[in-house]
């Protein structure tokens, strides 16, 4: 029976993480303007494999939470929520400068002008793992395990009903008919939502960013059960039947609250969750009683830095659209001039694959230079 070390634990967090995070840069930064159909996100509602993404970092997040809690009971309240709100700051933070990124423009005369913020989007991936990582840790610091539970079933339900209430009553949950696209627009104005729907229309909006949290809480849960049950078949078993369970849940929720990733709806969290329990259930199965590990050096070197990698990779791809080349962007001819003899598909593929490649070195180096990115 294998046993129970915090090295184990981290090994299979960091390896969930990392498989997320490099998935995320190859779906993030395609080679070229098309796709394969699993790298691209469900247009509305529906689910594929880049859907599983976003929460999957979510989940996460609050898996490596159930870690830190031990710290956290020997602070002050005031250690405990000036560490909650440094860290969401500076994760907020990040994300909206890289939306403002590279921050300065051409006007109609050409000078180079201040970029204007009155046009920066505000909410984004970013934003949201840090709203979420917040909510979700004050509930856990305040509240029991079992109360958070609850307090996040009662979050998806109210959604569920605030979605059908608020939003247009011939269809609730139409891209801007829905209570969340209201309740954006109201808030922060079109200038300041996300436009790559082809209209003002915010992904990661305030109030889809509530039900998000439940995936926060969920990594946590599970990484709490792993720590008191320990490495065990019996706890393996009972993470895989809960992971099953929450996806026959999410199956039947799906057909009166569809799953639908740019609304975050309470039944995406359900089935993402439970995916997210197979998944991880799988990793631990592989590494801890297995034992097959030389697989994992791979991931672990995103997984260790995968804030400071992601920020990277998105750097990275916007300044390649930067940069001139020819008459179009370096990015545009580096696809035109190798990767598209490869095919359209794959040439984007093998593209956004060496890409991801890249950024891997840069943390294989940092790794390897003992250098970790904390916030």
């Amino acid at each position: 029976m294998p046993s129970s070390t915090p090295g184990q634990r981290f090994l299979a967090l960091d390896v969930f993480r990392g498989m997320t995070i490099c998935f995320m840069i190859i779906v993030n930064t395609p080679g070229g303007p098309v796709a394969y159909s699993p790298l691209n996100h469900a247009h509305w509602n529906g689910f594929t494999p880049t859907d599983l993404v976003f929460p999957s970092f979510l989940f996460a997040v609050g898996n490596a939470m159930s870690f830190v809690m031990a710290k956290w009971a020997s602070l002050s309240q005031g250690q405990v929520l000036g560490k909650i709100f440094k860290r969401t700051l500076i994760i907020f933070l990040c994300g909206y400068l890289l939306y403002w990124f590279p921050f300065f423009e051409y006007d109609s005369s050409h000078h180079l002008v201040l970029s204007p913020i009155s046009h920066t989007r505000i909410l984004g991936v970013l934003q949201r793992i840090a709203l979420a990582y917040m909510i979700a840790s004050l509930l856990i610091y305040y509240f029991k395990p079992r109360t958070t539970i609850i307090i996040s079933i009662i979050i998806l339900l109210l959604y569920w009903l605030v979605m059908f209430w608020f939003g247009d009553s011939a269809d609730p949950l139409s891209m801007t008919g829905n209570a969340g696209y209201k309740l954006d627009k109201w808030l922060m104005g079109e200038d300041h939502m996300y436009h790559g729907e082809g209209i003002a229309f915010d992904p990661e909006g305030w109030l889809s960013t509530l039900p998000a949290v439940g995936n926060v809480v969920a990594g946590f849960v599970v990484g709490k059960f792993l720590q008191n049950k320990g490495k065990t078949f019996e706890g393996l078993a009972k993470l895989l039947l809960a992971g099953f369970a929450l996806l026959v849940i999410a199956y039947f929720w799906d057909l009166s609250f569809p799953i639908n990733k740019k609304l975050w709806t309470s039944s995406f969290v359900v089935y993402t969750v439970g995916l997210d329990c197979v998944i991880i259930s799988a990793i631990i199965y592989l590494v801890d009683f297995l034992g097959k590990t030389r697989w994992t050096g791979f991931f672990t070197v995103v997984g260790k830095n995968p804030l400071f990698i992601y920020l990277l990779s998105e750097l990275g791809a916007e300044v390649m659209e930067l940069i001139p080349a020819g008459n179009t962007s370096l990015h545009s001819w580096v696809y035109q001039n190798i990767f598209i003899h490869f095919g359209a598909y794959f040439g984007s593929l093998l593209g956004a694959v060496t890409f991801m490649l890249f950024c891997w070195l840069i943390g294989y180096i940092l790794d390897k230079r003992k250098i970790y990115v904390r916030v």
